[in-house]
């Protein structure tokens, strides 16, 4: 029970941390950032102890401890000393290189423990090349760098740990983390369910697309793939095998559905904020951009669903399951939701900081809340909801800034040693002068990067590295970032190492491995939308509205016919026909003409007639 209490407590103080620092403004950079790693890397240790539940715990409680206490000491030592570091650049001391071990040490290993030893394992090598790449031959080597350089670099300025991706997540990130944790305590998350099922559930195959519709509802305020099948999968997954859906084919919805979360707006996953530091552009920037490949996501998944549950008959949900629209949108349930996005709005449109805006859609939300609950909703009821959200806010946290601290470290070491442009220039060189090479080139790497790693720190790192090789190309730098981001993404669906759907193939209760492959089946369109970034600049919402015509044609072209094909449903009532048109209606919108992807959504629109005047068309 302390134990628990000691949790609750740290993961408060993180919250409330960051609920200050939203209001009044941040602290100056390097305080606010050594004081957030410091809380976070605590708060971590305390939620991951070593060796909990074995025998040598109590070796293992004494490695925690000193791992917090070098953590605080190096990050209280960053806070004293703030001035001197930033105004003489000073050289580092024996005492400035145990301080930097022992920090990296303690974010590392926290890193092991709570997304495996790849990722650890990368940043290890990172350092070891930048201490060691003087004796590699050729293009790989380096002119060497001392132990005490590394330390200036890393712990003594603010091009290291204390860099751009540790200053986003104790910021931006922390304060959108908070808003949607907030949001989903104070009643946002059972709304949100309640207008999927209200939405999907008496369309065929309702209980899928209940998963489609709440999973991206969810995922935008999550942002993360894993934590949304945790969270919607244990309610929507069991709803699919109730009315009879297969095993695998429920755990594959619900993961390929919550992945689309992340790169859906308004709020992103974390990797769409740090995008937005590196390229030196707005938030609402991003925002934009990615609207229209958020909606071919989901709308391929919607249509895929909808194919395979013709094909196979799948049950709609009983009238009994769908609550009433009076109450999914009663004035309780929707004024805290519709009062947060207006805080939030109004935030941008006054052009404050993304940080200030999610504040004011928090105080939007909690005034609306308060409102709504009074006479309902006991007092002590609300305010335990509140700290509830600040605490899961602050666990959230955890993961976020101990990946983006040790992505800052190798990004650093990246930058220092120069092997991301001498990996660029290689890239260019095996590609030659192919736009399409290249591409393929760093969608395998991202698709092997996500594999074992989040996606933000699958983004960071290769978009460190592979995305100046596309900008290098003649790649528009937003299209170039997006191209990565969404790699990196769905690589979490992407087999061997496919997390989202392990998570959701636990939830059914099913082999990983069949699910696996329903899950690519039914993501296939994904795996070719992100190309489209590449070959029509509307996508980006850029270059003109007949641009973004073009995109949205070749899109909306794509997520009809892939999926039409893969099934196997009778788009035009005869399956010859369909294995001629269909292939060619996905040809005519990857060629980048102005008019091919006019012609290939006409001649879907031509072909889907034909077939319902002939009666033969099953949709």
């Amino acid at each position: 029970m302390t134990m628990t209490r000691l949790r609750k407590g740290m993961a408060l103080a993180v919250g409330a941390f960051i609920f200050y620092t939203a209001a009044a403004g941040a602290f100056e950079g390097l305080i606010q950032r050594a004081c957030f790693l410091a809380l976070v890397t605590v708060l971590g240790l305390l939620l991951h102890p070593l060796g909990e539940g074995r025998s040598w715990r109590p070796l293992g409680a004494v490695v925690d401890l000193a791992l917090a206490a070098v953590t605080i000491v190096a990050c209280g030592y960053v806070v004293v000393n703030y001035d001197e570091i930033m105004t003489t650049l000073p050289w580092a001391t024996t005492l400035d290189m145990v301080l930097t071990a022992g920090l990296v040490l303690a974010v590392l290993e926290l890193g092991r423990r709570t997304v495996g030893i790849i990722f650890p394992a990368l940043v290890a090598l990172g350092l070891a090349y930048a201490l060691g790449g003087h004796l590699l031959p050729g293009a790989l080597g380096h002119r060497g760098f001392d132990l005490a350089f590394v330390t200036e670099t890393i712990f003594l300025g603010d091009l290291g740990i204390w860099g751009m991706l540790t200053g986003v997540a104790a910021t931006v990130i922390a304060a959108f983390v908070l808003f949607g944790a907030l949001l989903l305590h104070t009643g946002g998350g059972q709304a949100f369910m309640d207008v999927a099922i209200r939405l999907g559930g008496r369309q065929p195959g309702g209980a899928a697309k209940i998963a489609t519709i709440a999973s991206g509802l969810f995922g935008m305020i999550s942002g993360s793939a894993v934590a949304n099948v945790a969270t919607t999968g244990n309610f929507t997954i069991p709803m699919m095998i109730r009315l009879g859906y297969p095993r695998a084919f429920a755990a594959a919805v619900e993961a390929v559905a919550s992945t689309g979360g992340q790169i859906a707006p308004p709020i992103m996953g974390a990797a769409a904020f740090v995008m937005a530091e590196i390229l030196g552009v707005s938030y609402v920037t991003i925002i934009v951009a990615a609207v229209l490949p958020a909606v071919l996501f989901y709308v391929s998944v919607f249509v895929t669903v909808h194919f395979v549950a013709l094909r196979r008959g799948l049950a709609v949900v009983p009238e009994a399951d769908m609550p009433a629209w009076r109450d999914i949108l009663a004035l309780r349930r929707v004024a805290p939701i519709l009062a947060a996005l207006a805080g939030l709005a109004l935030g941008i449109l006054l052009g404050r900081s993304a940080a200030t805006s999610a504040f004011y859609g928090v105080v939007g939300l909690l005034v609306a809340f308060v409102a709504t609950s009074l006479g309902r909703v006991p007092a002590r009821e609300m305010a335990a909801r509140v700290l509830d959200g600040l605490a899961d806010a602050g666990r959230g946290l955890v993961i976020i800034g101990v990946l983006l601290a040790g992505a800052q470290v190798l990004v650093s070491m990246i930058n220092l040693t120069g092997i991301g442009v001498t990996l660029s220039s290689l890239i260019v060189t095996l590609a030659g002068s192919s736009v399409v090479a290249i591409a393929l080139i760093v969608a395998f790497v991202c698709l092997i990067m996500g594999m074992g790693l989040p996606t933000t720190a699958a983004y960071v790192l290769v978009a460190a590295v592979l995305a100046p090789a596309m900008t290098a190309a003649g790649i528009d730098p937003l299209a170039a970032h997006l191209f990565v981001f969404y790699f990196a993404t769905i690589s979490v669906i992407t087999p061997p190492v496919c997390v989202a759907v392990f998570v959701g193939s636990g939830i059914a209760g099913t082999n990983w491995l069949p699910a696996a492959g329903e899950a690519v089946r039914l993501g296939a369109v994904t795996y070719v939308v992100p190309f489209l970034l590449l070959l029509y600049p509307g996508m980006t919402m850029t270059g003109g509205l007949l641009a973004i015509l073009d995109a949205m044609a070749a899109g909306l072209a794509l997520v009809i016919a892939v999926p039409a094909l893969l099934t196997g449903v009778r788009f035009t009532g005869r399956r010859g026909l369909d294995l001629v048109l269909l292939p060619a209606a996905i040809a005519l919108a990857i060629w980048p003409h102005p008019v091919s992807p006019f012609l290939a959504f006409a001649l879907l629109i031509a072909g889907r007639q034909a077939g319902r005047l002939h009666g033969k068309a099953a949709i």
